[in-house]
């Protein structure tokens, strides 16, 4: 795609950036057949090709209307579109150069404003989201629908594993995730310390940064990979074989953090390590493959109505870290039956903050998830994303579990 950029982008990292993966792009379409808000709505500026030309307009000095950052708004950043490319074209990086951009040049104001503002403030801060939560969910059954599907009942993390290892990893406990479910991390412990690894949380590290980022917020999200980074590097230093994520989401966005800060002198080299350190936890684990094998021989048969199983792959799972077929196979080997599911690269319409900003749309793309989920009549839906989990229960009776909780149910069986 010829591109001409405004003296503002030129020489900048970002504009070169842009322009090169403008470049790559050769408007052949096949990512339309593939983005669920053009298979919703039918507008080709609600598909990844009529986003890429608002942009390119934008760059080139074309002035962008609220229309503008509507339609950019809309896109989940789901990166199926990158899945589907047969150029090889980042879009997920060009989407936020471009909104970046945009908001700057169309400043938010009204209810639109104090609600991305809102979010900003109290997703990424554990201790502020986590009161917020329990307090919630103390009063959950009085809660009114709509919000009572997105505070899930209180649980907890389970017990912990006394045994050291030489073996170390260091989990990211994320922002939200502690709060909405803490048994995800704890049940990644317990299977960890099975297969001889021991899992230690950083204390310090918080949120991923991927929340201020998708929100336009990219400095904010930079502080956020610096904090992480200099609460990790200690431990990576001290012999730790590097980081394990849990929440696909957050291990998505962490492998951008050597992009996020590439122009940072203190924090370019330590990023880049940070990033080749960086396993989603269905990585570890199969890794181990033999020793889970082993593992599972002395568990108990799961009885045949527990077996059905629908598998949601999270986007950030399979088009953001490329994982596809893994988490499945390790589910087979652990006794369930994987029910068919339609359509399995679209998104579930979670994606971070997106269910509450684009609830209409959303709630569209939860519906159309389940009903490809629960065609097969399984008794667990599993997941690999937090945010998904908690979108997908909010719509269906069916239980919605972390996959690693399954394993872990079964190594304890």
């Amino acid at each position: 795609m010829e591109t001409h950029l405004a003296d503002f982008m030129r020489h900048t990292t970002a504009g070169r950036e842009a322009e090169e993966i403008l470049r790559r792009c050769v408007h052949c379409g096949f990512c339309t057949a593939t983005c669920p808000t053009y298979q919703l709505l039918g507008d080709e500026l609600d598909g990844p090709r009529g986003r890429i030309y608002l942009i390119k307009q934008v760059l080139e000095g074309a002035t962008p209307t609220e229309k503008t950052r509507l339609h950019l708004d809309r896109c989940l950043s789901c990166r199926s579109c990158e899945t589907t490319c047969p150029s090889g074209v980042h879009y997920s990086r060009l989407l936020d150069i471009g909104r970046e951009v945009v908001e700057r040049m169309v400043p938010r104001t009204g209810r639109d404003a104090f609600m991305r503002g809102a979010l900003k403030k109290l997703l990424p801060r554990a201790t502020l989201f986590g009161t917020a939560m329990k307090l919630g969910q103390s009063v959950r059954l009085l809660l009114p629908g709509p919000l009572r599907a997105k505070v899930p009942p209180l649980s907890a993390a389970g017990p912990a594993p006394q045994r050291t290892h030489a073996r170390r990893m260091i989990a990211l406990a994320g922002c939200v995730q502690p709060s909405m479910y803490p048994n995800v991390n704890g049940a990644a412990r317990r299977v960890l310390d099975r297969l001889g690894i021991q899992m230690v949380e950083a204390s310090g590290a918080g949120c991923c940064g991927a929340v201020r980022l998708h929100l336009n917020e990219a400095e904010g999200a930079r502080d956020d990979a610096r904090r992480n980074i200099d609460v990790w590097w200690p431990l990576l230093e001290a012999g730790a074989e590097g980081l394990v994520m849990t929440a696909s989401g957050c291990g998505s966005h962490v492998l951008e953090y050597a992009h996020l800060l590439q122009d940072d002198p203190d924090y370019a080299v330590k990023a880049a390590r940070i990033v080749l350190a960086t396993r989603d936890i269905s990585e570890v684990i199969t890794a181990e493959a033999e020793a889970l094998g082993t593992l599972l021989l002395n568990c108990a048969p799961l009885a045949e109505n527990e077996k059905p199983l629908a598998f949601q792959s999270p986007c950030s799972l399979q088009h953001g870290l490329k994982i596809r077929g893994t988490v499945e196979l390790l589910l087979t080997a652990a006794g369930y039956r994987l029910t068919p599911v339609a359509d399995s690269h679209l998104c579930c319409g979670s994606a971070g903050t997106y269910s509450v900003l684009q609830a209409e749309i959303s709630k569209r793309l939860q519906a159309n998830k389940l009903a490809a989920l629960t065609a097969g009549a399984p008794a667990v839906i599993a997941s690999a994303n937090v945010g998904c989990m908690g979108h997908l229960q909010g719509g269906t009776a069916v239980p919605v579990r972390h996959w690693i909780e399954l394993i872990d149910e079964r190594l304890s069986s």
